[in-house]
């Protein structure tokens, strides 16, 4: 084989390497946006279990105001007591999802809608500039 056909293959190959490349982390992005959607949707019904079920058992949850919570258990307290005191009518805008590694991604996003004090029934405006770190469950 003469050593431009060569080149041409070797080139070809990290083409299509680049492109599988590209597939995962587009098909990774659908995975993150679908995830950052169901946050939103469990969120706004105030699913304890739902919001929950999206984090890992190591997660960690960083709420305004309050120190952080690691772990399931402590997630959970931690929105049901949110829930207790708010209920959340928000909408994400999805800003940036990045895929940095196999099994790790981040996303950037707003959010903003109203919140509702459950004691009295007034709402207010709420919203939030978010970061969020998603590493993924094998």
């Amino acid at each position: 084989m003469n050593s431009q056909l060569m080149k041409m293959m070797a080139v070809a190959l990290c083409v299509v390497g680049q492109i599988s490349i590209v597939h995962a982390a587009s098909s990774e992005q659908k995975n993150i946006h679908k995830v950052l959607k169901s946050y939103e949707q469990v969120l706004n019904a105030s699913d304890v279990a739902g919001v929950a079920k999206l984090y890992t058992k190591d997660g960690v949850f960083m709420a305004q105001h309050k120190p952080s919570v690691v772990g399931i258990s402590a997630i959970k307290a931690a929105y049901k007591s949110i829930f207790q005191v708010i209920d959340l009518n928000i909408n994400f805008d999805i800003i940036e999802i990045e895929v940095i590694a196999d099994d790790w991604a981040f996303a950037r996003t707003n959010s903003a809608g109203t919140a509702t004090v459950n004691a009295t029934g007034d709402k207010i405006p709420e919203g939030n500039q978010e970061l969020f770190l998603f590493k993924k469950n094998r």
